[in-house]
């Protein structure tokens, strides 16, 4: 697979390239602003772009525009954004309304060589990878009308857990239960949510959609 890097770091930068090289994808180019990053992706059509929220020349949000830039007009390239703290509207601003191929790190992450590698692959392949942290500050917010609320307390648990981008074991071990016992709360929150019919990592991308819809 083919990806793209923008983080105004260089340190972090090479760092980042040699990651993606260990975990098989072709650095097509790598840059440090968001300008770079849009001829980049429009040259080279890459699977996955890896973005810093945060880019010459303003610092503020350069790297989620261009993103959402990018899911517009190559909604081909998955989008994974990093970000040194969490930055609750940017990440709203980028997983409102997508269909997967997304993702918002902390780079803090990118330390844990092995997890971050699977982030990585998990949104390349067009499913969703959230940092822990996004998700708990992004259940603090929730408020007014839950579309969620007929999910059990339990259910929403396990929901979150799979924003994150965690397994059935994961979420499992995570939880201290067994796998079964993950599955049948999966397959009660497709049911509750009223999905669509599609195949099963289809649906529970959307599942996590709609959580994160809801907490926007």
């Amino acid at each position: 697979m083919r990806a793209v890097i923008a983080e105004d770091s260089v340190l972090l930068r090479i760092g980042l390239v040699k990651v993606l090289e260990m975990a098989g994808f072709e650095v097509a180019a790598e840059t440090g602003d968001a300008e770079g990053l849009l001829a980049a992706v429009a040259e080279h059509g890459p699977d996955l772009a890896l973005v810093d929220v945060r880019m010459p020349p303003g610092f503020t949000d350069e790297g989620v525009r261009a993103a959402l830039m990018i899911r517009r007009q190559w909604p081909g390239t998955s989008v994974l954004l990093l970000s040194q703290y969490v930055e609750e509207r940017y990440a709203a601003d980028l997983l409102t309304g997508q269909d997967g191929g997304i993702g918002y790190l902390l780079k803090q992450r990118v330390a844990d060589v092995e997890e971050f590698i699977d982030a990585v692959r998990r949104v390349a392949a067009g499913g969703t990878a959230l940092d822990p942290q996004v998700v708990s500050q992004l259940l603090l917010r929730r408020g007014g009308i839950d579309p969620l609320a007929r999910l059990t307390p339990r259910e929403r648990e396990v929901l979150a857990l799979m924003a994150e981008g965690r397994s059935n074991a994961g979420i499992a071990a995570q939880l201290v239960v067994g796998e079964s016992a993950v599955a049948k709360h999966i397959n009660n929150i497709l049911a509750k949510l009223d999905l669509p019919q599609a195949d099963g990592d289809h649906r529970r991308v959307l599942a996590v959609l709609r959580f994160l819809d809801g907490t926007s």
